[in-house]
């Protein structure tokens, strides 16, 4: 197993940003501030995709990555050029305000340390600064389209970045630190991650975007190349971290486009599916979350590790189910090498429920529902609207799936947590813009009907 030591210690309370980390702020920052409010977001992509959080400030034993200063700077974009608008909290914004409560004012009863608070809230300011920072700057379907775009077309050097960092066994952001110069070799596999602290993350960050970048194929002619491109692009950077997480996610994610033709059927999929799992687990010998590690048995990995974890979290639910918990070494034979009390947590949900007990890790499955939900119920109003406007929605539900099933396999840290949060507030917009959806046949940009007539029915 490996330990995924996201705290990176040695950087801590420490100014680490070099001349190509000042040199990357002051770009983002000129983007951020001066670009057009559609195009702002790009400064945020950029970062996500090229720059590590080794690029940090430490002012007052606080840390300010690039990404925390991006995020300040564009709220004072939106003061200062006045593009802040009323909107009222739909159910999807109001859970996430109380997960993100219920997860600092449970993590802080838990350790009942200064240290703990100022922590959270370093997290509170990461997922709500940067959400609703997205939620201001993406407004409708044109704005979600044009991230899309933007997506596609920043990841194509990340993927010929981690495409020589697999041939040469060096990764080029180690000049950014905080990720190591050589890549980390794994059953003679060179592992690559790009500007994230693990390959997982990378790979995973790939095989959520593909569902995204499909969408652009029927947007119209002039987006066929880039869909193209971003699609390989994402596949490159998932199969070059040569991890079974993102593997089995890329696997989903096309298995959920594949689906389209069932969308109609997918509440009988749905529970006959629930009901194959406890027959499954009735039958088999082991209980049915060992099918993670008979699919790792296909795809390599740690999949029993994963299933041993889950395991061990139910069986000692009576531990963290209050206010979570601080010692699970004895959960598992693999704990972080910088905290040996704790067991190398592999799973977003199992970390949601040790960090913030059975309350937070429900306000997490909720918001996730509720994102299915809005656009399931979405989808059923707009059967009567062109097919890429459908597909769109299909498409963002699929990126929706493929992160829950990464969520068994990691627990997001780094980057990939902006991502989340703009996926979450990607939706948060469609569900709040019904009517912004519904256009005629003739205003959207796409293939004539007669291409799409097939996939249509």
């Amino acid at each position: 197993m490996e330990n995924y030591d996201v705290d990176l210690p040695d950087l801590k309370d420490l100014t680490t940003i070099n001349s190509f980390g000042l040199g990357f702020l002051l770009l983002v920052s000129i983007l951020i501030v001066f670009l057009p409010r559609r195009s702002a977001i790009v400064a945020m992509i950029l970062t996500i995709c090229y720059c590590t959080l080794g690029q940090r400030i430490a002012i007052a034993n606080l840390d300010f990555t690039i990404l925390r200063i991006l995020i300040a700077l564009g709220w004072i974009r939106l003061i200062v050029r006045r593009e802040l608008f009323r909107f009222r909290l739909n159910a999807i914004d109001k859970a996430i305000v109380l997960w993100v409560i219920s997860s600092v004012t449970i993590y802080t009863l838990l350790w009942q340390t200064w240290g703990a608070l100022i922590y959270r809230l370093g997290f509170t300011y990461n997922i709500l600064g940067s959400y609703f920072l997205f939620r201001y700057l993406i407004r409708d379907l044109d704005d979600i389209y044009r991230v899309i775009k933007i997506l596609a077309i920043v990841i194509i050097p990340l993927a010929v970045s981690m495409w020589i960092e697999k041939a040469t066994g060096r990764n080029l952001f180690s000049i950014f630190g905080g990720v190591p110069e050589f890549s980390v070799l794994r059953e003679g596999k060179v592992r690559c991650q790009g500007p994230f602290e693990v390959s997982i993350l990378a790979g995973t960050f790939g095989a959520t975007s593909i569902p995204l970048l499909v969408a652009l194929w029927f947007r119209g002619e002039g987006m066929r190349l880039i869909a193209i491109a971003g699609i390989i692009s994402a596949t490159v950077i998932t199969l070059t971290s040569s991890s079974s997480g993102p593997a089995a996610a890329f696997v989903c994610g096309i298995v959920g486009l594949c689906m389209w033709r069932f969308r109609k059927r997918m509440r009988i999929i749905r529970w006959g599916i629930l009901f194959s799992l406890i027959a499954l687990h009735v039958i088999m010998k082991a209980p049915v979350w060992y099918l993670m590690d008979r699919v790792s048995g296909l795809l390599g990995g740690s999949g029993f590790y994963r299933s041993y974890l889950l395991d061990q979290a139910i069986k000692h639910f009576n531990e963290w189910w209050l206010i979570g918990t601080k010692y699970t070494a004895h959960w598992t034979y693999s704990t972080l090498l910088s905290e040996p009390n704790k067991a190398d947590i592999t799973s977003q949900y199992i970390g949601e429920a040790v960090n913030g007990g059975l309350l937070t890790l429900i306000l997490f499955v909720t918001i996730i529902s509720l994102c299915f939900r809005a656009l399931g119920q979405l989808l059923g109003e707009m059967e009567e609207q062109p097919f890429p406007l459908r597909l769109t929605l299909w498409s963002i539900g699929t990126a929706l799936f493929v992160h829950v099933v990464s969520f068994f396999s990691i627990s997001y840290f780094d980057q990939m947590m902006e991502i989340w949060t703009l996926l979450l507030a990607v939706i948060s917009t469609t569900s709040g813009s019904r009517a912004k959806w519904k256009v005629d046949w003739s205003q959207v940009p796409g293939p004539a009907h007669s291409e799409v007539k097939a996939l249509n029915n």
